[in-house]
Order: C-alpha cells, then structure tokens, then sequence
C-alpha cells in the first residue's frame, strides 16, 4: 500500500500505465452495462414478451437503475471509510466486478421476466459499487492539471465500451448466454488488472459513518448541485436518444439488420468520442477551463439529436452518431474534471461522486418511464430525440450557474 496521505489534494501526475489501467478497468465496466443494456437485455426482452417488449425492457431497466441510485453513495460513503489492508478502494472495485458478473451469469440462465430483473438488479448493484471506487480514483490520484486529459479517457472508456459490447455480443460470441458470459469475463479480468497492478492509499483511522452526510446540501454546495444538475441534464438527454436506438432502427428506420445497423453507428460513434475527448481533454487541461468546451460539447448533441428530428432515416443517422460521439467524448472529458473541482469534502470523495453518479443511473429511471408518454403524445422517435436535444441544451444553461470553475 501507498503511504500519500489519503485526503491531500495529489500534486503528483499520475504515469500513462496508471492512466492505461484505469481505462481497462472502466471500459469492462461499461462493456459490462451497455452491451446489455444495447443488445442483450432488448433481446431476452422481445423473446419473453414480443407484443410488450418495450414495457418490459423498461421495468427491466427501471428496477435496475432504481438499483443503482441507491448503491453508488452508499458503496462510496463505505469506501471512504474502509481500512482494509488492501487499501480503501480496491476491495470494492474487485468485490464489485465479482457481484456483477454473478448478475451476468444470472441473465445467461434467465427464462422469465422476474429472473431478468433479479440479474439485472444485481449487475447494476455490483457494477455500481465498482464504478464509485474507480471514480473517487480520480480525484485520489490525479491532480487537477491532468483531470481533463484523464477523464477523456474515462469517458472513451464508456462509450468505447458500448462499441465493443456490441461487437462482443453480436461478431465475436452469438447468443444470448455466450454473449452474457463473456461480458462477465471481460467485468472480472478488467477490475482484477486494474487491483493487482496499481497501488492504493489506506487509511488507519476509520471516519465516522454518519448516514446523514449522504444529503449534500445545495445551498451549502451550490457549485456542487449545478454541475450535478447539469451532469443528470446530459445524460437525461443521451439516455432519451439511445436507450432505445435499437427499437428506432427496426421500427422507423426500417433496417433490414437492425443489430448490425446498431453496431454501425456505434462504430461511428466510438470513433468520434475519443477523438472528441481526447482533443477537448488536453486544450481544456492547457487552458484550465471547463465550462466553455461543455457549451460547445451540448450544442453539438443537440444538433445530432435535432437531426434526426427533422430527417428519421438511415442516413441522418449515420451523421447523427459521429456528432453525438464528438460532443459526448468532448463532454467526458471536462465533466469528470469539473465535477470533481466541486467536490464538498476531500474526506468524502467516493461518497460524494456516488452521489454524482446517480446522475447517470436516475437517467435509466426516469426515460424510460418517461419514453413511453413521449413516444405516445410527442409524435413518436422525433418527439423523443425533440426531447433529448431539450435537455442537453438545458445541461448548458445549468453548468452556466457554477461559479468556481472557469
């Protein structure tokens, strides 16, 4: 174990294996989500419920997000306080990747729809957990002058990791249990590199476990509840436009695979986000601002998702994706930074970013309950992707209001 003094802001720049390892362990989280979530989970959805199928993918996804609200802080607020000789945020890092790739192979067995909800809650749960312990590894180790280059790469990493569960699930392994299995694989072998190879402070003194410090105040914080506020606005706005991308193809678009039309625009996608992230990580770290590039970066998801407002067909959006992905990439990369130069307490790191991290899982809860108004009474996938530009332009006008970042 290190002995950095685990609550000082870190002055050291974190080494490329470091950085390296971190990418690895977050894109077999993220693999571990959305290929699910992309492929896997709509799937096992239309075999068990073909005239429902919407409905029961989003009780599926709901129930699980639900899930994922409540273990995000409250694994943080533990992982601030563990004084494990293995270190304060490995253990759950590990023990997280072990919980959801048993949610895995849970789905990989399912034959009803109350099975696919108790795997998914699970994945979600253990899932969850690790992404609280890798996050607060951030602000752990990476000083502010490299936060945007390092959250690119965290933010490469989940998209990267939705391009490559789709090739996962539907090129390299078929099926729903192969495609299950190996996205268990993938979680496990991820978080135990990411354990074994990198080092992790541990502290003695066991803090006081006030349940009560899981509220963060907005008016004691306000900086911290804008960018929170703009963080759940964006990723309100990418659920709306992706969650049910798949349905859109088979249904609107008329593709004739709509699998393979999918793992194209994800393809497109991926590519442009970490171009995106990579360009908008290292001129934001070189000039220390934040809040310019997520203008910029809403404005152009704003634009992908009006384009397929006003032209539904397969060739906007083959234009939408790259745009999406350079703007969400472009997003990533500052958001991570910003959000953690918000941060209440140095004391409550991984608490407080579980607490941001229930702005991507709310998301899963609200759109697709949401989704279903939309779909029936905004004039269908163009009043939802209507919907989803709303809402990242209102991410703009939110993170407009933080006043400690630039």
């Amino acid at each position: 174990m290190t002995a950095v003094d685990p609550w000082a802001e870190p002055v050291t720049p974190v080494r490329r294996s470091w950085m390296g390892w971190l990418f690895l362990a977050n894109l077999g989280l993220w693999l571990g989500i959305y290929a699910p979530i992309q492929v896997l989970l709509p799937q096992q959805a239309e075999l068990l419920a073909d005239t429902s199928k919407e409905a029961v993918f989003g009780l599926v996804t709901g129930v699980g997000a639900a899930v994922a609200l409540v273990a995000n802080p409250l694994i943080g607020l533990s992982s601030d306080r563990t004084t494990s000789r293995f270190g304060r945020r490995h253990p759950w890092t590990l023990g997280g990747a072990l919980v959801g790739a048993l949610g895995l192979v849970v789905l990989a067995s399912a034959s009803s729809v109350g099975v696919v909800v108790l795997g998914w809650c699970l994945v979600q749960a253990g899932l969850n957990g690790m992404l609280a312990a890798l996050t607060s590894a951030v602000p752990d180790r990476v000083p502010v002058r490299q936060r945007a280059k390092v959250g690119g790469l965290v933010g490469t990493s989940q998209m990267l990791g939705t391009v490559l569960g789709a090739v996962l699930v539907t090129v390299v392994v078929s099926g729903l249990v192969a495609g299950y299995l190996a996205c268990a694989v993938v979680v496990v072998v991820g978080a135990l590199l990411f354990v074994v190879l990198t080092p992790d402070a541990r502290i003695v003194v066991r803090p006081e476990l006030r349940w009560r410090e899981l509220w963060v105040s907005p008016r004691r914080h306000p900086d911290f509840a804008w960018a929170w506020g703009a963080h759940f606005m964006i990723n309100l706005g990418n659920a709306f436009g992706t969650l049910y991308l798949l349905y859109f193809l088979g249904d609107v678009v008329r593709h004739p695979s709509p699998e393979d039309g999918l793992l194209v625009l994800m393809l497109l996608y991926g590519v442009a986000l970490a171009l995106g992230a990579f360009a908008v990580g290292v001129w934001s770290d070189r000039s220390g601002q934040r809040k310019p590039w997520v203008y910029g970066s809403a404005f152009v998801m704003a634009l992908a998702a009006l384009l397929l407002v006003v032209w539904p067909t397969w060739t906007a959006a083959l234009v939408a994706a790259p745009l999406l992905g350079v703007g969400f990439g472009g997003y990533w990369a500052v958001a991570l930074a910003l959000l953690t130069q918000v941060l209440p307490a140095a004391s409550d790191r991984a608490k407080d970013l579980g607490v941001v991290n229930i702005a991507n899982s709310l998301p899963q809860v609200v759109a697709p309950l949401l989704t279903t108004f939309v779909l029936a009474g905004l004039g269908g996938y163009r009043g939802l992707f209507a919907v989803s530009a709303l809402a990242t332009l209102c991410a703009a006008v939110l993170v407009s209001r933080v006043r400690a970042v630039e």
